[in-house]
């Protein structure tokens, strides 16, 4: 059985701490980034996990790309962030509706599974790019953007998995796992948060991944005609052997996705939650410039109720206490909603299972750009309405980056 291997340095390639994100900006480079962004050997900034826990802002990054590098709005890279920032104005907006979908897809619901094929999970589907994509994740807790978008549109509309499943498989391993970018990021892919559905094949995936991701002879080394002709029947998953390349690789072990953490953690007392400045899993970066923090406690929490719904890898786990550390006086566990004095900066994931936070001393949430006052029904439109600078549309279809 083959396990994930992490020997050769990927547990270090996200480093748990502010200095690391800080010296991950510093080496931006946004022209290679604009050259090469689709390759998935290119120049990409893998500041997604920092910003996905609040260790980095999304407005700190990109100011410190218009001040170091005097990008205008309308660079490749910040029109990426841009995406970023769409898919969390959507989220805001429609809440726990992002885990529905918000159009009807190619077909009926009844029309997919709502599991994900061990096959897939076991990283031995006999197709390399999806293979290598699925050991990958394992491995690293982290996916370049191509490989997700191929993952997902593999799962959807091959395989008829129903784009939530998908969603939240993809969600449990990710260490930049952010319940907006991730799972309108895969209803953009099903078209229920698009007009129509994101498709691959084997010379996309030669054009943009090294020879041991190449899919040539297979199933996907067909025209766009053909795919689209397929996402829009509701076929049962092909045969094995109808869609594989050769002889099946080793199974990979899935990790375990976990409902508490893999490490100590005590319960939190009522009396010390009072008047405490809450540092969740969103927001782990030292408060001391917010307003409502002065002489208040800095309290890490992790709430159960939402790990009971979404478990995270050890790897995740990890990763998060770690950057806590850095910042708060102790780390616990939270069992219930906290009380109406604490202070805490907001984001959607505190309100994702129906027990919400108080809101007494809630600190707004930074935003890349002032967010519109009404729901944009599309990226062109948000772009139009937010951006600081006035942008026009491409006219090709920009693929969201939810990794820039």
């Amino acid at each position: 059985m083959h396990e994930p291997d992490a020997s050769d340095g990927t547990r270090d390639a996200f480093p748990p701490s502010l200095r690391a994100a800080q010296d991950r900006l510093r080496r931006v480079q946004p022209e290679a980034y604009a050259r090469t962004r689709n390759h998935l050997d290119g120049a990409v900034t893998r500041l997604s996990p920092y910003i996905t826990h609040g260790v980095l802002s999304l407005d700190q990054v990109a100011g410190y790309l218009r001040d170091q590098h005097g990008l205008a709005d309308s660079h490749k890279l910040m029109y990426e962030l841009g995406w970023r920032a769409y898919f969390q104005h959507v989220w805001r907006r429609e809440g726990q509706g992002i885990l529905r979908s918000l159009r009807p897809g190619l077909l009926r619901d009844a029309d997919y599974t709502n599991t994900v094929p061990d096959d897939i999970r076991q990283a031995r589907t006999g197709l390399a790019v999806i293979d290598q994509a699925v050991r990958t994740l394992y491995a690293t807790g982290y996916l370049h953007n191509h490989a997700r978008m191929w993952l997902a549109s593999y799962l959807v509309h091959l395989r008829k998995v129903h784009w939530r499943a998908g969603a939240d498989w993809l969600y449990g391993h990710l260490l930049d796992g952010d319940l907006g970018s991730n799972h309108l990021s895969w209803q953009w892919v099903a078209a229920t948060g698009s007009t129509k559905p994101y498709l691959f094949n084997a010379e996309n995936v030669a054009r943009h991944a090294p020879p041991g991701w190449h899919v040539q002879g297979s199933l996907l080394d067909t025209d766009y005609d053909a795919l689209d002709t397929w996402a829009r029947q509701p076929l049962a998953p092909p045969a094995p052997g109808e869609h594989r390349l050769a002889a099946l690789p080793e199974t990979t072990n899935e990790p375990a996705l976990l409902h508490t953490p893999p490490f100590a953690l005590r319960s939190a007392s009522a009396g010390e939650l009072t008047h405490a400045w809450l540092v969740h899993p969103w927001a782990v970066r030292n408060p001391c410039t917010e307003a409502a923090a002065p002489h208040r406690k800095r309290l890490g929490v992790f709430a159960a109720d939402f790990h009971n719904a979404w478990p995270w890898s050890a790897r995740r786990w990890h990763f998060v206490h770690a950057a806590m550390r850095e910042v708060c006086d102790d780390i616990v566990w939270l069992e219930d909603p906290p009380p109406a004095s604490c202070a805490y900066t907001d984001n959607p994931h505190l309100h994702m299972t129906g027990k919400a936070w108080p809101r007494a001393h809630c600190v707004p949430e930074p935003l890349l750009w002032p967010d519109p006052a009404k729901r944009c029904n599309s990226f062109s439109q948000y772009w139009r309405e937010a951006s600081r600078t006035a942008v026009p549309a491409r006219a090709h279809r920009s693929v969201p980056l939810v990794d820039a």
